[in-house]
């Protein structure tokens, strides 16, 4: 029985079943949305509400043909998918998905769990990167370096509008920091600056409008996965949705704290508050149109990265008041 529970865990919830049917359905409801706010309809036929498009395009993939560049390094080229899945399933088994407190943490809880946590999520873009790198193709490549050059503008605004909660709970274990909150709910107040920082670092992280300069159609064909077909563009696509999952729980567990309950209330939490980032993420993408490279650094130093300092300050002088 004791190794029946984190096989479960692993494998059934919020193991690797669950990240594929909740990331999926977290495709289907950004899709839904984006669409609405668009004035159209979305994802309609397959399945009710076309909840199961996001399913049928991930299998259709999984039907085409894989092309391999001639002059890629095949290797590098067929393992980073992989590679991309297995960082952010991960990161997701680390989120305090209904566990908000030490006596009942989950088996992956740990102290400093949100410094790995934030390591993990950095890892996607780095595969991004090395996926065009490896395939050779022009326009993957120019898709790459935008991919490393945002990364140094919105990384380290993220972290410091992240780890701000953490310093106020004081705590750097996610499950700590969530309990924290969920008893002392006003406290989440302080710290809306961050959480709207957080927010935008996330969308460019997910390299979603206005930051998705990386795949620009109009620009660089399809960007870093020019080259990209078949069961590994699946897999990159389910990989975005995980990252996209795992982020949006990360903001929502520092940011909104837990939740009182076993595991239904406390999944029901997790769902209702991922969604409602998600949500945020896809009206930022519905407002905003495309901004050029170096627009995206600007941005993020001349404005996020002040913000998330002043978080930071308002945090540690709230600290002294705090016991």
């Amino acid at each position: 029985m004791a190794i029946l529970k984190p096989l479960l865990y692993i494998f059934v919830y919020p193991g690797v079943i669950f990240l594929f049917v909740y990331s999926t359905f977290c495709e289907w409801f950004d899709r839904k949305v984006y669409a609405r706010l668009q004035n159209r309809m979305g994802p309609t036929h397959t399945g009710r509400w076309g909840i199961l498009q996001p399913v049928a395009d991930f299998i259709k993939l999984l039907a085409k043909e894989d092309i391999v560049p001639e002059r890629a390094d095949k290797t590098l080229f067929t393992l980073l998918p992989v590679v991309g899945i297995a960082a952010v399933s991960t990161a997701m088994m680390l989120l305090p998905v209904w566990h908000y407190n030490v006596a009942n943490s989950s088996p992956n809880s740990f102290s400093g769990d949100i410094i790995v946590l934030l390591y993990i999520l950095t890892l996607p873009t780095l595969v991004f990167f090395l996926a065009a790198w490896s395939s050779t193709s022009f326009f993957s490549t120019i898709g790459g370096a935008r991919v490393l050059t945002m990364l140094f503008g919105y990384e380290v605004p993220l972290f410091l509008a992240v780890l701000s909660p953490a310093i106020m709970a004081g705590s750097w274990r996610l499950a700590e920091i969530a309990a924290f909150y969920q008893h002392k709910p006003l406290l989440l107040l302080p710290n809306i600056i961050g959480f709207v920082v957080s927010v935008i670092c996330l969308q460019a992280k997910l390299e979603r409008t206005p930051f998705d300069i990386p795949h620009a159609e109009t620009e660089i064909v399809g960007g870093t996965f020019t080259e990209y077909s078949g069961k590994k563009l699946a897999l990159f696509r389910l990989m975005t949705d995980v990252e996209m999952v795992a982020g949006s729980g990360l903001i929502a567990a520092v940011f909104l704290g837990g939740f009182p309950g076993g595991v239904i209330l406390g999944f029901v939490n997790f769902v209702v508050k991922t969604l409602l980032i998600i949500f945020l993420l896809t009206l930022i993408r519905a407002l905003t149109s495309r901004i050029r490279i170096d627009q995206v650094i600007s941005f993020s130093w001349k404005y996020l990265a002040p913000l998330a300092v002043l978080q930071l300050l308002i945090t540690i002088v709230l600290k002294g008041f705090v016991r």
